[in-house]
């Protein structure tokens, strides 16, 4: 793991890349936010003068500046100046409420919040709920929209651009001399347990920002259209990969279809990445906001496998679509699907199995293995045994905030425990079953969720499907499907598409209608799923 690092032996980190790319390619665009352009040497300034005001205001090596705000400059900015100071940066989901941003606040120790106009009004209430239960609150900086989108909310000298106007562009970088150093801190999405602080730190950064463009045969020079938030795993450490690259980072306060497309098109988009929700955005947009492609668009997605009918549409669009896994323990990215040539000559549906499987390790992953936790065997590479998919490498967290306890049991046995169930093909692909939590036991068998969702996502009309368990009078349990369709769809119509396609036990036996709750990141947030499932009681009768 990280060492202290000797004179001759300067510590890997992240800010190297910008300072290298500032100096040699400074008069390269860095940041296009609309019609504000900044260039790298710009950029460095910039991230300099943050670090002055932040020692200003004594923030002192260790301490944690949180930050609330969509993918604006003022965000990408905050990952470079909080660690020219020591700090480490908190960023925070926008969609958080007031209640879970205090606490998160309060267990990160935040010293100074950023908050974007958009969501000051949250932040303030965070704040002052930190109060009431007498708690030391951070410093609270506005950030507003240089674009004015109504947003002006700040009249007070605690404004970022303000601060910056005052402070020291040459502020002297306080560089790392541990590589281990915590260079961020990361709250989990919470979609099945609270939300928990992962560690960060300068090595991990520095090399998965490297792996990722390694991963992605990303060139010199990208240009990386931001629809991954960059408060998620720190943009899967894409914002420190652009600076290595000397790439353009191209801002959008929200993504649609079309202010995507549009983009694409302007500013010469090679880039784009996001969780399966962004796909669909894109690949169901009218007809009227779907722009022809210059050249093909490289795009970078997690979560659960893309169904065939999108990557169908995409390939159209003229996208190309890497299907990767990670979690925020994992510094984003940690999987991907390598691709074969040979692949190319099947057909869509053949191509979109290869495509939906986790795959191989990144570089940044030492080794990854599907494992019997109990007995931390290695499980046959028969694409059939289940085990847990299990991680080791540099591609790893330095473990939880103030939780040495779940630190401990995450690392158990010298691995990293990921709590998703796989299988290990003969290639060494991993492809993934389900979230342990989200298997269902049906009469003895257990039934994979996302084997049931990949069912429902061949049906023409289904969007979004999410499976979870429902009581079962009989079976203890049995499959309800959360569906979000287009046009009209019976219930019997669901479940007769799955009945000849699935083995009888795994077909399921309810199907609610309606959108799916989602994260921020587009991640399906099952657990509500699996209470408003439980809410609607034991199933009297189940037939086969």
């Amino acid at each position: 793991m990280g060492t202290k690092c000797a004179a001759n032996y300067p510590a890997l980190t992240p800010l190297m890349f910008l300072e290298r790319t500032a100096i040699s390619y400074g008069d390269r665009t860095s940041i296009i936010y609309g019609d504000i352009q900044y260039t790298w040497s710009q950029t460095f300034e910039r991230c300099r003068r943050l670090a002055s005001a932040l020692n200003s205001l004594q923030v002192q090596p260790g301490d944690v500046v949180s930050v609330v705000a969509p993918n604006v400059p003022a965000m990408y900015e905050m990952h470079f100046g909080v660690p020219m100071v020591g700090a480490i940066l908190n960023t925070l989901n926008v969609r958080l409420n007031a209640s879970t941003m205090a606490s998160l606040l309060k267990h990160s120790g935040s010293k100074v919040v950023f908050a974007d106009s958009q969501y000051l009004p949250l932040a303030l209430s965070s704040v002052k709920l930190l109060m009431e239960q007498s708690f030391k609150i951070p410093i609270v900086i506005a950030i507003d929209d240089p674009l004015d989108f109504g947003n002006k909310l700040s009249s007070t000298e605690l404004e970022y651009e303000r601060l910056l106007k005052i402070s020291d562009p040459q502020f002297p970088i306080r560089w790392p001399t541990d590589e281990w150093e915590t260079i961020s801190l990361n709250y989990t999405s919470g979609t099945t347990s609270r939300p928990k602080g992962v560690e960060y730190h300068h090595r991990g950064a520095y090399i998965n920002a490297i792996v990722a463009a390694s991963m992605w045969g990303m060139k010199d020079f990208p240009v990386h259209l931001w629809t991954v938030p960059m408060f998620h795993c720190n943009g899967w450490c894409l914002t420190w990969t652009m600076a290595a690259q000397a790439g353009t980072n191209v801002c959008l306060r929200s993504i649609t279809a079309k202010s995507a497309f549009e983009a694409i098109l302007k500013h010469k988009v090679t880039h784009l990445s996001g969780a399966p929700i962004v796909l669909n955005i894109l690949a169901s947009a009218p007809i009227n906001e779907i722009k022809r492609l210059p050249s093909t668009v490289h795009v970078l997605t997690g979560g659960a496998p893309p169904p065939p009918s999108i990557l169908s549409r995409m390939e159209d669009l003229g996208f190309v679509v890497t299907h990767s896994y990670g979690l925020t323990e994992t510094f984003g990215p940690a999987l991907y699907c390598r691709w074969k040539p040979e692949w190319n000559a099947l057909v869509l549906e053949e191509r979109a199995v290869f495509k939906s499987r986790q795959g191989l390790g990144t570089l940044a992953v030492v080794e990854a293995a599907v494992m019997n936790p109990k007995t931390m065997e290695k499980a046959p590479r028969d694409g059939k045994t289940i085990g847990e998919v299990m991680l080791r490498g540099v591609a790893i967290m330095k473990g939880y905030w103030n939780d040495e306890k779940a630190t401990n049991l995450a690392f158990e046995g010298g691995w990293f425990h990921t709590g998703d169930l796989g299988v290990m093909h003969s290639d060494g692909y991993i492809q993934l079953k389900d979230r342990s939590k989200d298997i269902i036991i049906s009469g003895g068998e257990n039934i994979s969720s996302i084997e049931v969702e990949s069912v429902l996502y061949n049906h023409p009309q289904v969007l979004e499907a999410a499976v979870v368990a429902r009581p079962d009078e009989h079976w203890g349990e049995t499959p309800c499907a959360f569906v979000h369709v287009t046009g009209q769809l019976s219930s019997e119509s669901v479940i007769t598409h799955c009945r000849e396609r699935l083995p009888h036990f795994m077909v399921p036996r309810s199907v609610v209608f309606g959108e799916l709750p989602k994260t921020s990141t587009g991640k399906v947030q099952k657990y509500l799923l699996r209470e408003r499932a439980k809410a609607m009681g034991s199933l009297q009768k189940s037939k086969l």
